[in-house]
């Protein structure tokens, strides 16, 4: 019996383990992409202010707009894929036992 509450301490633990990982790696992902987002509207605000026509400031505002909404569905998906990974790494330790339990 304690062998195995220490068996599935184990994995517990190791579960745990890999979301922790997992979720530190999206947290980064996560704050350099909104680091690179601030940047990049720094710098399209930047390009509006020093816009010397209307055309040339729609024009900027058009370039920005069009580059942030594909940098934001590449990063969600991005994202989504690390959630799915995450969501697998965290039951690998768990297919041991439950392929010990179909027995």
């Amino acid at each position: 019996m304690q062998k195995l509450g220490k068996d599935n301490m184990d994995v517990m633990m190791e579960s745990i383990g890999a979301m922790t990982k997992g979720m530190q790696a999206i947290a980064s992902e996560v704050a350099d992409y909104q680091k690179k987002s601030f940047e990049d509207g720094t710098a399209a605000m930047e390009k509006l202010v020093a816009a010397k026509s209307l055309d040339k400031a729609f024009e900027a505002q058009s370039d920005y707009m069009k580059t942030a909404y594909e940098g934001f569905v590449g990063e969600v998906t991005k994202i989504g894929e690390m959630y799915s990974e995450l969501a697998k790494d965290a039951y690998k330790p768990y297919e041991g036992v439950m392929a010990k339990a179909a027995k």
